[in-house]
């Protein structure tokens, strides 16, 4: 009877796999990845990534998680993997592969990676400099259509041919995932895809033009957006094209000469493009003529815009009073119809690429779409500066004129409501304080991370305003907003018990069909709550009118 060699020998089968069998090493590895796996899942989500000094046992493991997703490729169970592995080492009947193998498995092999520097890949492309601003084209991916085209004309005065990109379709897609990790968030994905589908469709002089990205910092995996577009420029040979990235707290850095001017232009070109698109989802849902509310917003962006070229746009009343009068002039049909808000991460609320045109989705699919406007996002942003300086202890007199211009700038939105509600009968907006009210006492001031509370703000200030159908449209994977959002919907229930609320993921892998049953769903709850309603009004009426007839009986009785 043959000795049995210890399965747990890894060293010595290192060393002399001539002197194990087939068998005998596959035990070897069943073994290693029965052991790796019983750690990983075992061990802690806040020790997945340790620091290497302080527990090298655990960033054994996770380099082993890593290794393993490589070698599982396709395979979705242990048991599949370890039968892949018996496979691989049927088929290999060479000594060296079956070390090579093994080796990969090994203390010594992960040792090693762990030893090994860390080189970051540096990707650079050429700085936007003033010489170029008359001849280049500056690309910018599409998010916000409306206010969009008001900041274009204000760019153009300034010498600044800026142009907002409209191409749409699987083409974007498919540049994005060519050069985007695909775990990468889908809002990173479809603007570096439409930059690039832009700059390969033929269109532009390659030599001629720069690409912006817009990012709102923070802690979100959009601070990364400029990195992956330089990368993805790289690979494909394009590193010479400049990019810029704009944000709103380092905008000297940019390469663009922002002006105070045009920064008070483009606040104003905000409150215009609010208004427009509040208005816009109340009147194009009804409209007796179809395409009149998009006739009427041409007409008024085209109109505003020579507003900002002759001064007049600092009238902020008088161009209130002239946007909704053109919407009033709209003929409406007398229909009762859902409303259904929109809120999320902020490009997939508003980018028709992002969220697949949900807007005009829901329109024809005879709901009205509620879509609150862009200043609550900007006064969120500029609100977490007071909020660390209370949590943080921050100086206080600093913010003073912060804290005055930020009034100032609500005043501008809450005059806005006001308007829409004296003059009109149109359903007016909440400003600011309304939606930072709304959020106390469901959600910390301090959350703040992505879309923070504003998001749950936003949910609870529409179902108070009679707007129970709610849309969440979200990136596959975006924790803020998951935990914000998704996170958040039971506490919204618990304190708006009506609240008929769906979260939708979006991604490329993501079933559109699937997305719009779901939201055919909550269409159809919508509609039965507006059914019910009517009917139980009617139930009411029948039982007054019931009542008053019993009691002019009983009086023409006692008489």
């Amino acid at each position: 009877m043959t000795e049995q060699k210890p399965i747990t020998n890894l060293q010595n089968a290192l060393e002399h796999p001539e002197a194990y069998s087939d068998r005998e090493l596959a035990d070897i590895v069943d073994e290693r990845l029965q052991t790796h796996l019983q750690q990983l899942m075992q061990t802690p989500l806040e020790e997945a990534a340790p620091e290497p000094a302080e527990q090298p046992k655990q960033k054994t493991s996770w380099l082993m998680q890593s290794r393993l997703e490589d070698l599982q490729q396709n395979t979705h169970t242990p048991e599949c993997l370890r039968q892949r592995m018996h496979q691989i080492i049927q088929q290999s009947r060479m000594p060296e592969h079956l070390a090579a193998l093994l080796a990969l498995l090994s203390n010594t092999a992960e040792q090693e990676e762990i030893e090994k520097p860390l080189h970051e890949h540096a990707v650079t492309t050429p700085p936007f400099s003033p010489e170029m601003k008359t001849e280049y084209t500056i690309l910018v991916p599409q998010m916000l259509p409306i206010h969009f085209k008001l900041l274009q004309g204000i760019f153009f005065r300034q010498g600044y041919n800026l142009e907002f990109l409209e191409n749409d379709g699987y083409g974007v897609t498919e540049q994005g995932l060519q050069n985007v990790h695909n775990d990468t968030c889908y809002p990173a994905l479809l603007a570096i895809g439409q930059l690039l589908d832009a700059i390969k469709s033929g269109k532009y002089d390659l030599n001629r033009i720069a690409l912006l990205l817009p990012q709102t910092g923070g802690g979100c995996r959009a601070s990364n957006y400029v990195y992956l577009l330089k990368k993805a420029l790289e690979k494909n040979g394009l590193s010479h094209i400049p990019v810029i990235a704009m944000r709103l707290d380092h905008l000297d850095a940019s390469g663009l000469v922002i002006t105070k001017g045009m920064l008070l232009k483009a606040l104003f070109a905000c409150f215009y493009g609010d208004m427009i698109l509040w208005l816009k989802n109340q009147t194009k849902p009804y409209e007796v003529i179809p395409g009149h509310t998009d006739k009427v917003i041409d007409i008024l962006t085209r109109q505003l815009d020579q507003s900002f070229a002759n001064g007049s746009y600092i009238r902020l009343k008088k161009n209130y009073l002239r946007i909704l009068d053109a919407f009033k002039q709209i003929r409406l049909k007398d229909a009762k119809k859902p409303k259904v808000g929109i809120v999320g991460e902020i490009y997939m609320k508003y980018a028709p690429l992002g969220n697949n045109d949900l807007e005009n989705y829901l329109i024809a699919q005879g709901a009205q779409p509620v879509v609150t406007g862009v200043l609550d996002f900007m006064f969120y942003s500029l609100n977490n500066i007071f909020v660390d300086a209370k949590l943080y202890n921050g100086p206080a007199f600093s913010n003073i004129f912060k804290k005055l211009a930020f009034r100032l700038m609500v005043k501008g939105q809450t005059l806005m409501a006001k308007v829409i509600r004296r003059h009109s009968d149109f359903m007016p907006p909440s400003n600011f304080a309304d939606v930072k009210k709304a959020a106390k006492g469901c959600i910390s001031e301090g959350v703040k991370m992505g879309e923070g509370w504003l998001l749950t703000g936003e949910m609870i200030d529409l179902i108070e305003n009679g707007v129970n159908n709610i849309v969440s449209a979200q990136p596959f994977g975006c924790l803020p907003n998951h935990i914000v959002a998704k996170g958040m919907i039971r506490a919204v229930k618990d304190r708006c018990p009506g609240a008929n609320i769906i979260a939708i993921d979006y991604d490329p892998g993501a079933s559109r069909t699937n997305q719009e049953n779901r939201i055919k769903l909550l269409l159809a709850n919508a509609n039965a709550e507006l059914n019910g309603n009517a009917a139980r009004h009617r139930v009411l009426h029948l039982q007054k009118y019931q009542q008053a007839e019993a009691v002019d009986d009983d009086t023409s009785i006692r008489a």
